[in-house]
């Protein structure tokens, strides 16, 4: 019998393919993440990433309450250092008055259902561009992980919903939930940054907050391959990820995104939490080029991209696009 089944049957016009559609995408799906420098009435654009900004705090909370408006309920913030307040010990970063600190605060003050979740990582601090503190010539990675908890302690006391580290230190995430849960914030959430992978997608995130690797009198590492992952590996991913749900995490995090939509499902499938992934600036800045040239059709690829990630398995995006897709969505 030539054939009984049509496909096609079911592609006759959008209104039957919205019926049976598998994945659906909504503004609730995104976290945006935002980079905060001092200053009053700053907005500097970060040139490898038109359209997205280094904010002062008071013009991010004018933007925190429009995303908020447009149905999105999380926001991933990073802070632009000074340069004088960097060095190897990376204690600016559990400043109660530091900028971070100060930034959670505003932001909960003015827009109390936002949740935040500020990273956590020493590299916006760190003098010589890394994660960690360096003796040695390598990342220590126990120091390191004592310096993230007082770290993500000060978050939390200001007012932080979840903390993101996204260091790949061993053992943080144990040591993590430890620090918070003895400092009285047993509901404050993690979401680890598990499968992170050492990748070139991330060059404008590091023009943003000035947090490549660096050449230095003392020997450092010349990348960040010894502790982010070997973008060959599958495995290791799982591994990873199962190891920060058995200590504690909350959610998971696979990063780069489009690149690594395997890892995404594979993940997905060994964890019994919440997956999130990272659309990163790298992929950003590729369909904004493009699409300045009249190469690709932004809007079509933007959200064919954020439907295949959450098709993939992600229960939320952290994408730079978060507001431009919530905009059309809303539409």
């Amino acid at each position: 019998m030539f054939p009984l089944h049509r496909g096609r049957r079911l592609r006759v016009n959008e209104s039957i393919r919205s019926l049976v559609r598998e994945t659906s995408l909504s503004p609730a799906d995104f976290m945006f993440p935002m980079f905060i420098a001092e200053g009053e009435n700053v907005k500097v654009e970060i040139p490898s990433m038109p359209g997205i900004y280094r904010r002062s705090i008071d013009l991010t909370i004018e933007e925190v309450k429009e995303l908020f408006a447009l149905g999105i309920r999380a926001v991933n913030i990073y802070v632009k250092a000074n340069d004088d307040l960097k060095d190897n010990t990376g204690k600016e970063a559990w400043n109660p008055n530091g900028l971070m600190q100060r930034a959670i605060k505003a932001i909960k003050t003015a827009c109390p259902e936002m949740i935040v979740m500020p990273d956590v990582a020493l590299d916006p601090y760190s003098i010589y561009g890394h994660d960690g503190i360096i003796e040695n010539g390598d990342i220590e990675n126990d120091k390191t992980t004592e310096a993230l908890v007082r770290m993500a302690v000060s978050h939390a006391q200001a007012g932080a919903d979840f903390v993101a580290p996204s260091d790949m230190m061993d053992g943080r995430v144990l040591r993590l939930r430890e620090g918070l849960d003895q400092a009285g914030f047993h509901n404050v959430g993690i979401m680890s940054y598990s499968a992170k992978y050492a990748s070139a997608f991330y060059g404008p995130f590091r023009d943003a907050l000035d947090s490549a690797p660096k050449e230095a009198e003392i020997e450092v590492p010349k990348d960040k391959k010894t502790y982010q992952m070997d973008y060959a590996n599958r495995i290791e991913a799982v591994k990873e990820a199962l190891m920060d749900v058995e200590e504690g995490a909350d959610m998971v995090m696979v990063k780069p995104g489009i690149a690594y939509l395997d890892i995404v499902r594979e993940v997905k499938n060994a964890v019994n939490v919440p997956v999130t992934v990272f659309h990163v600036s790298g992929e950003y800045a590729m369909i904004k080029a493009a699409s300045e040239r009249g190469w690709l059709d932004h809007d079509k690829i933007m959200m064919e991209q954020l439907m295949c990630i959450k098709r993939a398995g992600a229960s939320l995006i952290s994408t730079y696009f978060a507001k431009e897709a919530a905009i059309l969505l809303n539409k």
